[in-house]
């Protein structure tokens, strides 16, 4: 009897140690397996840049000078125009803004602008223009009632970042005519595109490049 005491309480000690100890244990290891799996992870902005990616990166902190000033050199430079385009271009050590902007006969100039110092560089009348170039750009600007700069903020109102681009364009199939925006999100470099409306600032497109 006393050896049958012995082995039940040996048993009773076992499940009890099973129960509290063993069981507690059990989960402890579950859950510290479980928690390298949660936090390994990778971040969306942990991984490389792409050529593109990397050139704006390089290129967008460089331009002291937005294009919202630039284009209003540009417009500047040559009597009673308005903007048609402007694109923040590279290299990075020399960053610069070319802008085209016309006149109400179609006319169209370039006009570099240095993105540093905001300075503006000789305009430059477009040689290749015919009579139905300047028809087609007349047109097209009596037509656009929104500004760059309104375009524009529609843009950045979808997209915070970096105006790198303005451009205003015929739609698909004629119609109102269009701003393409670019714009550079600074946190991963991605470059978002938006075709608006011209008329009524309603956006048309709106396309990520993540490349």
């Amino acid at each position: 009897m006393c050896s049958a005491a012995v082995a039940a309480a040996l048993l009773t000690g076992c499940g009890g140690d099973d129960d509290d100890g063993g069981g507690s244990a059990k989960t402890e290891g579950a859950q510290t397996a479980r928690t390298p799996m949660a936090t390994s992870t990778p971040s969306a902005s942990g991984g490389t840049l792409t050529e593109d990616q990397a050139e704006r990166k390089a290129l967008v902190p460089k331009a002291k000078i937005g294009y919202e000033e630039a284009l209003r050199t540009a417009v500047g430079a040559v009597a009673a125009s308005k903007p048609v385009s402007i694109e923040l271009k590279g290299p990075a050590d020399t960053p610069k803004w070319e802008a085209e902007v016309a006149t109400a006969d179609g006319a169209k100039h370039a006009v570099d602008i240095d993105a540093v110092t905001g300075k503006a560089g000789q305009a430059k009348a477009d040689a290749d223009q015919d009579a139905d170039d300047k028809r087609e750009l007349a047109d097209r600007l009596g037509k656009a009632t929104v500004t760059a700069q309104q375009a524009a903020q529609t843009a950045t109102d979808k997209a915070k970042g970096t105006v790198t681009s303005v451009e205003l364009d015929d739609t698909d199939g004629g119609g109102a005519p269009k701003w393409s925006v670019d714009v550079v999100t600074t946190d991963d470099w991605n470059k978002t595109t938006f075709d608006i409306d011209a008329t009524n600032r309603k956006i048309l497109r709106e396309h990520v490049d993540r490349d």
